[in-house]
């Protein structure tokens, strides 16, 4: 932006000889300063992307699920490739999906599938890390975040839909591989921005949120004294805070304060308000309730939910675990998507399945002398990625893996691709750049492409 005064460097003693012909200029153009700062706003929007004003609900299944049993079925591949389950006809000619997604069979004119993910990681960790943030980063040697997740990103560029909802929910609590809130975290963009983690089992009877209460004996003015106070004491010079770390407080002291003294935000956590038919639908479980609760956050303005559903990690009884976990899936996604549609929300809300890798095309005989029953292995040369909602596009698949599941046929996709396409839809530019705890701008989504096919 233009500076009048110059440089804001502590060398600056006034105003220089470039200020001075910029003002100038804009006295021969007949122009004030307001009508130069329409100007390069006009000119900024005009460089940015036009996005919708989405929400996003990821459904985050951690540990990696198998493609072969879940959204790229092999039928015609041997029996050790093929695996222990058979496929199924969707709604949409040609797409076959798991015989135990017959919910989502029924519902595949609303989504699509990516079968052409990959990143070549088998490590949890840096896999984990390199599809919530886009870039490899973290691994088990290692296991700090070191980039901000999508959720964080988002809720920071963002912010709620609606003022005083928390901009980013965990459900029904926040992790990623074992970590908390791990690389769902926002790492150098501060505290604020980590997801809120519910806690908690919706399902369970007397449900009710940890901390979304004032403590006992403390009323509503009592916190806004208390805040005012904390203003009052806040004179730290944030201009020379390279790490954010302040800004992140900030945002996190904001936050508590606004949470706990919002009745709307409470309300938006009160799973009871909903009917129990439509809780039957969901599922009587933790995973299902939580589906529903990122329904009811997504409509009561919440922007980001992300619903971390771990325990994906079949090196053996595959089978055994594959019957056990999917039909869950099956009626908690398939069932949101419907719900989500059937309040107008669905082209308002992307909603996106996907693990941090796929598992071994081959099926193994087990873990020798622990569970000698076969399983799949870590896989990151091919993984699938269900989309819904957000205006994508529906009933489509984007890319194909080759005969036996193993690496892309066909349109390959990388984690960067897929956010950076995310980001494009609500209208944030993926050259968007943070600096990190050293002082150096980081852009978002430099490395990645839009996804045309999707789009």
């Amino acid at each position: 932006m233009l500076e009048l005064m110059g440089h804001s460097s502590p060398r600056a003693q006034g105003p220089s000889r470039r200020s001075f012909l910029k003002a100038g200029f804009l006295g021969l153009a007949g122009l004030n300063l307001a009508d130069l700062l329409r100007i390069e706003a006009a000119a900024k929007a005009a460089g940015q992307p036009k996005g919708r004003d989405l929400s996003v609900i990821l459904v985050w299944l951690d540990g990696g699920p198998p493609q072969h049993e879940t959204y790229d079925p092999k039928p015609d591949a041997p029996i050790d490739f093929r695996g222990p389950l058979n496929s199924i006809e969707t709604c949409v000619p040609g797409i076959r999906i798991s015989e135990l997604f017959p919910q989502h069979a029924g519902m595949m004119d609303k989504m699509s599938i990516i079968r052409s993910m990959h990143h070549h990681n088998g490590d949890h960790f840096a896999a984990a890390h390199w599809m919530l943030t886009g870039v490899l980063g973290s691994s088990a040697a290692d296991l700090a975040p070191q980039y901000p997740s999508a959720g964080s990103i988002i809720a920071k560029l963002k912010g709620p839909k609606t003022p005083g909802m928390p901009a980013y929910v965990g459900l029904p609590q926040t992790h990623s591989v074992g970590l908390a809130p791990g690389y769902h975290g926002a790492a150098y963009l501060g505290l604020g921005y980590n997801p809120f983690s519910a806690d908690g089992d919706p399902n369970s009877d007397g449900y009710q949120v940890p901390n979304l209460a004032p403590p006992a004996g403390v009323d509503l003015p009592r916190i806004e004294g208390r805040r005012s106070l904390l203003g009052a004491f806040d004179h730290v010079r944030r201009d020379v805070d390279a790490s954010g770390l302040m800004d992140g407080l900030d945002q996190f002291s904001q936050n508590a304060f606004t949470m706990v003294s919002s009745p709307a935000t409470r309300a938006a956590f009160d799973i009871r308000k909903e009917s129990p038919k439509l809780r039957d639908r969901y599922g009587r479980h933790i995973w299902g309730q939580s589906a529903l609760m990122a329904r009811r956050l997504v409509q009561a303005g919440v922007r980001f939910v992300t619903l971390t559903y771990g325990g994906w990690d079949f090196h053996s009884s595959l089978e055994v675990g594959m019957k056990r976990v999917l039909p869950i899936v099956d009626s908690a996604v398939a069932t949101l998507v419907d719900d989500l549609e059937m309040h107008g929300m669905l082209d308002s809300t992307v909603v996106l399945v996907m693990g941090e890798f796929g598992r071994t095309p081959r099926i193994n005989q087990g873990l020798a002398g622990i569970d000698p029953v076969p399983g799949r292995d870590h896989w990151g040369e091919v993984m699938s990625v269900l989309v819904a909602g957000g205006g994508f596009a529906q009933g489509r698949v984007i890319g194909s893996s080759n005969s036996r599941g193993e690496v892309p046929k066909d349109c390959p996709v990388t984690p960067p691709d897929l956010l950076v396409t995310l980001y494009r839809q609500m209208g944030i530019d993926p050259e968007t750049s943070f600096k990190n705890r050293a002082g150096r701008p980081i852009s978002i989504g430099s490395t990645g492409r839009v996804i045309s096919e999707l789009c």
